[in-house]
C-alpha cells in the first residue's frame, strides 16, 4: 500500500509581499503529475491546507481544481485541518465529498472513526485526527489530568478504538519535541507547544504536519514531509520534496522523497553592489527569476538601490547591509520586509522594555493559556 504524504500547502499564502498563488499552482500541478506517475493508493495531506482561516478566493479555487484532478485518478485523499486553517471550513461537506473519496477531519468532538484500506497484507486504519490544543480535548474529557500538549495527545489517542494487530495510520498536525523548525513557524514561547513522541507508539506511520523542513522524528515512520514550496527566506537552503509511504506486512513500512521543483527558486547573496549586478554573477543562473535576499557589504550609499537591483532581480525580497558602519551602529539598514512576529513574541518584548526584565517561565504559561482562550472565543 502506497501513499503521497503532503503538508502545509498554505495556499494563498504571501511571502515579503509576495504573493505565492502562481508557484502554488506550478508546484500542485507538479504533484498531481507525480501521483499520476507513482499510482498511490491515496494522499495524505496533513493540515495547513490554506494560509490563513479565511482564505483568498484563488486559494479555496486552487485546492478545489486540486482536489478535482485527483478525484480524477480515484485517489482517495486523507486531508485535517492544521493551526492555519478554520477546522469547521475544512470540515463543511466532509460526508458528501467522502463518496468521491475525499476525507476531510471533522471538528475534533472526542471521537476519531477510522478509514479502513485493504490490500494483500490486510487491513489498514487511518486516522485523521486534526491541530489539537489541551482546551479542544479538555472540553469533552473533564475528568482526565490534560496540563500539556502531549496530554492532550495522549488522551486522544487512548480514546481511538485501535486494533494492535492491524497497521494503523495516524494523520495529525503538532509540533513533536526534537524537530527542527523554520523561521516562518509559529512558536510557542518556552516550547509549550510541544509533543513527546512516545505518544505514537502504537502507530506503524504518523504522517505529520506543522513544521516547514522535511524530517523524521526519533524513528523514520514519524515524519514531517515539509512544505512543497520555500515560504520564508531560512528556508533557502531547503531541499523541498514529497514523501512517498510503502506499507507493506505490519511493523514492514519504507519511506522515500520525490524532489519538487518550484517555479522560481529563493536564493541569498552577498556582495558588493558592484560584484552582485556583474553579467557573470547573474547570467546563466536562474537568480534573475528567482526571489532574492540580497546583502551588501559596501560601505557608501547607492542612489536608488532597490530600483537599481530590482531591474535585474525583479523578484527581490529583501535587502539589507552589512558593514562596518552598520555594524557600528549596531543595526542593518536597507529593505527588510520580514514576516511579523508572534502576539507571544511581541508582548513578551515589550513587557521585558517596560519592565527591565523578561517575564517568568509562570508569566510566560500564563499569557499562553490567556491568548489560547482568547482565540479560542474568536473562532
Amino acid at each position: 500500500m502506497k501513499f503521497i504524504h503532503l503538508s502545509d500547502l498554505h495556499l494563498g499564502k504571501r511571502v515579503n509581499e509576495f504573493s505565492m498563488i502562481e508557484d502554488q499552482q506550478y508546484i500542485l500541478n507538479q504533484i498531481v503529475e507525480i501521483a499520476a506517475r507513482e499510482k498511490p493508493n491515496g494522499v495524505f495531506i496533513a493540515g495547513d491546507v490554506y494560509d490563513k482561516s479565511v482564505p483568498p478566493t484563488e486559494a479555496v479555487q486552487l485546492f478545489d481544481d486540486f482536489l478535482v484532478r485527483l478525484a480524477e485518478q480515484s485517489l482517495p485523499v486523507f486531508i485535517i485541518s492544521g493551526n492555519h486553517d478554520s477546522a469547521e471550513r475544512v470540515a463543511f461537506g466532509s460526508r458528501l465529498m467522502t463518496s468521491s473519496g475525499v476525507y476531510l477531519s471533522p471538528v475534533y468532538d472526542g471521537s476519531v472513526k477510522p478509514v479502513t484500506l485493504e490490500d494483500a497484507y490486510g487491513k489498514a486504519d487511518i486516522y485523521l485526527l486534526p491541530f489539537l490544543k489541551p482546551a479542544h480535548v479538555r472540553r469533552f474529557f473533564p475528568d482526565e489530568e490534560i496540563d500539556s500538549y502531549t496530554d492532550a495527545m495522549n488522551v486522544a489517542i487512548d480514546h481511538l478504538d485501535l486494533d494492535p494487530g492491524r497497521r494503523n495510520v495516524l494523520i495529525t498536525h503538532q509540533f513533536v519535541t526534537g524537530a527542527v523548525r523554520s523561521e516562518s513557524e509559529e512558536i510557542s514561547v518556552g516550547g509549550a507547544d510541544n509533543v513527546d513522541a512516545s505518544v505514537f507508539d502504537a502507530f506503524d506511520y504518523v504522517a505529520l504536519g506543522h513544521l516547514h523542513k522535511a524530517q523524521s522524528v526519533t524513528r523514520e515512520t514519524i515524519r514531517y514531509c515539509g512544505t512543497p514550496l520555500k515560504y520564508s527566506l531560512s528556508e533557502a537552503s531547503h531541499e523541498k520534496s514529497v514523501t512517498i509511504v510503502n506499507l507493506a506486512a505490519k511493523g514492514q513500512v519504507s519511506v522515500e522523497t520525490l524532489p519538487l521543483v518550484p517555479l522560481r527558486d529563493m536564493h541569498q547573496i552577498k556582495g558588493t553592489y558592484e560584484e552582485v549586478t556583474l553579467k557573470r554573477f547573474y547570467e546563466g543562473t536562474d537568480y534573475q527569476e528567482s526571489y532574492m535576499h540580497i546583502t551588501l557589504t559596501d560601505e557608501e550609499d547607492i542612489l536608488d538601490v532597490i530600483g537599481k537591483l530590482r531591474a535585474i532581480y525583479p523578484n527581490l525580497m529583501k535587502l539589507d547591509f552589512d558593514n562596518e558602519r552598520n555594524c557600528a551602529n549596531g543595526k542593518s539598514e536597507g529593505m527588510d520586509r520580514t514576516e511579523q512576529k508572534s502576539p507571544i513574541e511581541l508582548f513578551s518584548e515589550l513587557y521585558e522594555k517596560q519592565n527591565n526584565q523578561p517575564m517568568s517561565d509562570v508569566q510566560q504559561h500564563f499569557l499562553e493559556e490567556l491568548m489560547d482562550s482568547i482565540w479560542e472565543e474568536k473562532r
